[in-house]
């Protein structure tokens, strides 16, 4: 029965290569008489695979599109984690973007139906920032919810979350009644979930921490097809400055005004960190990091006047910094701190 078993296995994989195969090559492939083979084939048959035959001169076995896995080989849940995986893979490892594409599209070739519609609903696009915080690992409902949205071109209600997962109530101060949005792209930047939606109320595009919202039941409400401003998602979300950030958890935490506009921070500051828009050519960076050095450290790789510098640890840390740099720049022999 275990020789059985690895032999259709094995059948199985001449038969996904997306080639015809002729019965005298897969009875050579495999070692065994034609008459095996075909019992084989009637097995692989009997667990929903879609193996089709072609008669004639030309003919033979190949395996149909859709084809089913045995039941419960892979569910939901695995589908899912094997569709963020592949699709996240080039952000955290170089060079893998044209093998893990090839690898999810043989996937779906061997998926039923029902799951690789779970698997297409998740069209990510996976952003790389230098600077890789990530937030807590996202829910799986909640990202599949959103996918589902995204693919079908549905209306989405949310409430606003804090960052520590409660929903603000009514008469609270941060509270916001529940909005109605245009799900159109998900994507992972630095560690984190986005969705980049069109936003009913405000009448304007935005981009949504998916961890700091709370998702009603599906709507099936079709949306208007919008042209997204400047039509490229990844630079939309790398340069919005109000995507719902919130400083990372951090021993030291500082701020700074900074004399650059807030889109050109956002895009080259740290996962974790927040971005506020003060006019055209300002704003203020808030961000964390092990030690008040390397906060300080981190405001100077922007290369840019800075004041409004707190608290005074960071002070303290870019007087230090200074005086460190100042005895490089003067040489062999400078005093020290």
């Amino acid at each position: 029965m275990a020789e059985t078993s690895r032999r259709a296995l094995r059948l199985l994989s001449l038969l996904a290569t997306a080639r015809r195969w002729s019965l005298s090559e897969l009875a050579s492939r495999l070692d065994v008489s034609e008459r095996t083979v075909r019992r084989d084939i009637e097995t692989l048959r009997a667990l929903d695979y879609p193996v089709t035959t072609v008669h004639g001169p030309a003919g033979g076995y190949s395996l149909g599109a859709g084809h089913a896995l045995p039941p419960l080989l892979l569910d939901d849940e695995q589908a899912l984690a094997i569709t963020v995986a592949l699709q996240t893979a080039p952000s955290s490892v170089f060079g893998l973007g044209e093998d893990a594409e090839r690898a999810l599209d043989a996937l779906k070739r061997i998926m039923p139906a029902r799951l690789r519609t779970a698997m297409e609903s998740l069209n990510l696009t996976s952003l790389q920032n230098y600077w890789e915080f990530p937030a807590d690992p996202i829910g799986s409902e909640r990202l599949r919810a959103a996918g589902i949205a995204v693919r079908h071109r549905n209306v989405l209600i949310v409430d606003m979350v804090r960052a520590d997962g409660t929903r603000p109530a009514p008469g609270e101060d941060d509270f916001s009644p529940a909005r109605r949005i245009e799900p159109h792209h998900l994507v992972i930047w630095a560690g984190r979930w986005y969705l980049v939606a069109y936003d009913l109320a405000d009448d304007d595009w935005r981009v949504r921490r998916l961890d700091r919202l709370h998702l009603h039941s599906p709507t099936g409400i079709p949306i208007q097809p919008r042209d997204l401003p400047g039509g490229d998602v990844a630079r939309f979300v790398m340069t919005s400055h109000d995507r719902g950030d919130t400083p990372a958890t951090w021993p030291c935490t500082g701020t700074a005004r900074l004399n650059l506009p807030a889109e050109t921070v956002a895009r080259w500051a740290p996962g974790g960190s927040m971005v506020e828009h003060l006019g055209p050519d300002h704003c203020r960076l808030t961000i964390g990091a092990w030690s008040w050095a390397g906060v300080a450290g981190i405001l100077a790789t922007f290369d840019a006047d800075m004041d409004q510098v707190t608290p005074t640890e960071l002070v303290d840390a870019c007087r230090r910094l200074v005086r460190r740099w100042h005895a490089v720049a003067a040489g062999p022999g400078s005093a020290r701190p």
